[in-house]
């Protein structure tokens, strides 16, 4: 028998996934694992970049398992990660210089200043579509190669390699054959041209990051090298990569440019599609790389957003005001209406469209009956807000054609009811949400199966994109406006501090 099932890796900044898919895309197994999160100084975040490889191999072994399927029954793996979190490892022993350097570590924002200051922003933003922040993977790079003696030396005669986690993935996948990447993920490393569609010679120079380390960038969907048959009992070619939020605007089939999604995980991430033109922001918005398939890239403008679902984390395992996220919606329908509490959650500093790494969370208008259930109900409502900043932000930005008036969203979040009203509300505007939220997994699924003449072509895709629920707005526009207002307040308060 043909094989016709995908299983797709979902490498999270939490968690690790594995999705198993059927030939029609229909999931039929899931497994994830929770692994620790490290922050050794203020602003620094790190994982172990063991727990990375080993919780995705043991979900991937457990859905296998589960299915009751054999390795031979999948023809494909499709990879979807968190981008910018950096690792650099020695090609002989397969051990890492440090644990991996996550998207949110802030610990190159004084590196970032200085070569703001020295004028190298322009030719950061022409060249990457990005903005010189620590967000991205070059100065978390720079920074490991300044803090480990010789590893330059070591870099140019091959010994070192970098990649994002991805690439990581994929080097211990293949038993250390492939050293690839795709062009999204390449797109977030603040090394690559989106335009020429290559590592930047120039940027490369200004932080003297040795280009032998860097890895092969490929189309999403193409051939990344096939599994060490010890891992799954059969070697497994993987044939979809792309990161969290490419794979999610995959997923939410946004193939027309003028379609946005957002994704509600541990931060929040909204794409909006330009098509074959590379949009550049005057609102603080990054340029990238949507999808490249057949050798034709989409470009998006994205607004990213730090800190989402990590807000009610924060609920629970910072405040113990609860002790399921489940739990956040009940609390925040019981809060007070007369009191409007606002949380600026800028926990790592703040994202677009404002960009400071330096600033930090805030409360504002706490009275002393505020309680959890205000303090729940603002963090939610803080998700919303963010939103709506990076909409305007897309609209004053994307002037040649219309933003879709339909805002499609996925993730952890999107299973909340509440929270889905709210940001209707708040926008003004309908919010979609399909009946398959695991739209990350299932847009890296669809690469490959897409590659493996298994999955239809995008629009077949795109036709098979099926709606669960539409939120429509209940807030008069006029109360929505003068909350927006106050959160608009809030954050410039916060900034100022």
């Amino acid at each position: 028998m043909t094989a016709t099932h995908i299983l797709a890796i979902d490498q999270g900044t939490t968690s690790s996934r594995a999705v198993l898919f059927d030939g029609d895309m229909k999931v039929i197994a899931t497994e994830a694992r929770e692994f620790a999160q490290h922050f050794p100084r203020s602003g620094w975040v790190e994982h172990d970049p063991r727990d990375l490889l080993d919780s995705t191999l043991a979900t991937c072994t457990a859905v296998i398992e589960k299915s009751g399927l054999a390795a031979t029954d999948i023809a494909a793996i499709g990879i979807t990660n968190q981008r910018e979190t950096t690792l650099v490892w020695d090609v002989d022993t397969g051990e890492t210089l440090g644990r991996a350097i996550v998207w949110q570590d802030r610990r190159t924002a004084a590196m970032c200043a200085h070569l703001r200051d020295a004028g190298h922003s322009e030719v950061v933003s022409a060249q990457t579509g990005l903005l010189l922040d620590p967000y991205f993977s070059a100065t978390k790079l720079k920074w490991i190669l300044d803090e480990n003696e010789g590893a330059r030396d070591r870099a140019r005669a091959g010994k070192l390699k970098f990649g994002t986690v991805d690439s990581w993935l994929i080097w211990n996948l293949t038993g250390g054959r492939a050293h690839v990447t795709d062009a999204t993920n390449a797109a977030r490393t603040m090394l690559y041209d989106i335009h020429t569609g290559r590592w930047s010679a120039d940027i490369c120079e200004l932080l003297d990051i040795p280009h032998e380390m860097l890895p092969e960038v490929k189309d999403c969907a193409a051939d990344f090298g096939t599994t060490y048959p010890a891992h799954f009992g059969a070697g497994i070619p993987i044939l979809g990569v792309a990161g969290d939020q490419q794979a999610a605007t995959i997923g939410q089939a946004c193939f027309k440019p003028g379609m946005v999604k957002s994704t509600y995980g541990t931060g929040c991430f909204a794409l909006l599609n330009t098509g074959t033109a590379a949009v550049t922001s005057q609102n603080r918005l990054l340029t990238t790389v949507a999808y490249q398939l057949d050798g034709q890239t989409t470009y998006a403008l994205e607004g990213s957003i730090f800190i989402a679902g990590a807000v009610v984390q924060w609920l629970r395992d910072g405040l113990g005001i609860i002790k399921d996220a489940g739990e956040t919606a009940a609390l925040a329908n019981s809060a007070d209406e007369a009191q409007n509490v606002i949380l600026v959650p800028a926990f790592v500093g703040l994202g677009a469209p404002y960009w400071n790494p330096d600033c930090r969370g805030a409360i504002y208008g706490l009275t002393r009956a505020s309680g959890p259930a205000e303090l729940a109900r603002a963090a939610l409502e803080s998700v919303g807000f963010q939103t709506r900043d990076l909409l305007e932000a897309m609209q004053a930005d994307w002037q040649t054609e219309d933003v879709a008036p339909t805002l499609r969203v996925d993730g952890g979040m999107a299973a909340s009811d509440w929270t889905l009203q709210f940001l209707s509300d708040i926008i003004g505007a309908p919010v979609d949400r399909p009946h398959l939220t695991e739209t990350t997994a299932l847009g890296a699924a669809w690469l490959a199966g897409y590659r493996a003449g298994v999955y239809p072509d995008a629009d077949g895709f795109a036709a098979e994109w099926a709606l669960e629920r539409t939120f429509t707005p209940k807030m008069d526009s006029d109360t929505a406006n003068t909350r927006y207002d106050a959160w608009q307040r809030a954050v410039q308060a916060t900034l100022t501090v």
